[in-house]
Parts: structure tokens; sequence; C-alpha cells
């Protein structure tokens, strides 16, 4: 006899998927991200300020990926959630673009090149994210920049205390209000498929984006 294994079983909301997904596959995953939280060797200042450089690289300039976002987006609770969120963000940024003043010159690493393509790489895929068409694709997007972001800003104030520069309290919209604004969001099939690729593309530049770093460190110790 057939057993429905879908008995039971509650279903999983468009907004909890999200959480879910940037749990999983988010920066706070990452190897390298815990491996430079942990760093104390002699290694450990540049490789924090090699971060630094390349995450102002790709979230430092104006306007954000959020203030696309919100600028594009449709009146409703999704772009007033949008607009809080660039708002924090804007404030976000310029820490950033401080603290990259902050720890000094980019540190010398072999294949500047082939790094400066694949940031140019990245900044294009947010660009195309943040403009997107498709309803959903930005705001899962942002959504998934705020959720990510944490784990970014615990690397950001350590480098902060480093380079003896104060760091600003955190300034994103709480875990309460993206799913209030994912769930107001998603109404149809596809804002929901949207509002996933758009939260998928995201964490998968910024695990890219660690993984240039590591291979950054690993071209530092051969030289």
């Amino acid at each position: 006899m057939a057993i429905n294994r879908s008995v039971g079983r509650s279903t999983v909301s468009v907004a909890e998927a999200h959480l879910a997904r940037v749990g999983a596959e988010g920066s706070a995953r990452h190897r390298y991200l815990n491996a430079l939280l942990e760093a104390s060797g002699v290694h450990s200042a540049r490789d924090l300020a090699d971060a630094v450089h390349l995450l102002c690289s790709l979230h430092g300039r104006h306007p954000s990926l959020i203030e696309v976002a919100h600028r594009n987006s449709a009146a409703g609770p999704a772009r007033e959630w949008l607009g809080r969120a660039a708002e924090g963000f804007e404030r976000e940024r310029l820490f950033l673009v401080r603290l990259t003043a902050a720890v000094g010159p980019l540190p010398s690493t072999p294949g500047a090149a082939e790094t400066e393509a694949s940031l140019s790489a990245q900044r294009n895929a947010l660009e195309i994210l943040a403009a997107s068409e498709r309803r959903g694709c930005a705001l899962g997007a942002a959504a998934a920049l705020v959720g990510d972001w944490w784990p970014v800003r615990r690397l950001l104030d350590r480098a902060a205390s480093r380079a003896g520069l104060d760091a600003p309290a955190p300034s994103l919209p709480d875990e309460t209000t993206v799913v209030a604004a994912i769930e107001a969001a998603s109404d149809t099939p596809a804002s929901e498929r949207a509002l996933s690729f758009g939260s998928e593309q995201l964490l998968l530049q910024h695990r890219g984006l660690f993984d240039l770093l590591e291979a950054r460190a690993e071209a530092r110790r051969d030289c």
C-alpha cells in the first residue's frame, strides 16, 4: 500500500525557507570567514585588510543593491521595508568605506588581474539582481544581503577593533520585519520562485567572495 509521506508534515512558509537558506548557505557557514574571525597569527592583520578591501569593492559603492531594489519596487509593504533597509545599509556602507581607509592599503597578492575580473563579475551579478524586473527577485536578494550581513558585520567589527576605529551600532532591520516583508510580497508561485532565486544568487556571490579571499590568502603564503 502506498504511503502518503506528506501527511503530518507542516508546510514551510516562503519566509521560513528564506531564513533557513541564509542559515545553511550563508557566509556564517564559510570556513574562511570563521578562520578570519579566529585568526591571531602574523598574517591575520593582512588577511583582515584584504577581506575589508574586497567587501568594499563589492558593497561599498553607491547606490547599494538594496537602494536600487527600493527605487525599482512597486508601492506596498515590500517597498516600505526596502526603504528602511536601504537607509540602514547606507550606514553600514559608510562604515565599510571608512574602515577600508583605516586598515591600510590592499595587501599585495599574486593574481591581481584575476581578482579584479572576479570582482567585476560579482558586481555585475549584483546589479542584475537589484534591477531585476521579476517580481520578488530583487527583494529576495536584498533580504538575503540583510540576513547575511550579520556574520560579515562581525568580521568588520573585528577589523575595526584592530585598526582602532569605533564601530557604529548595527542598523539593519531585524528578522521579524524581513519575514513580514517576504510574506507580503510572496503571493504567487512566480513571486515565490523569483524571491528564492534572488536570495540564492546573493548568497552564491558571497560564498564566491570568501572563496576568492581564501585563495588570495593562500597565494600570499606561497610567495
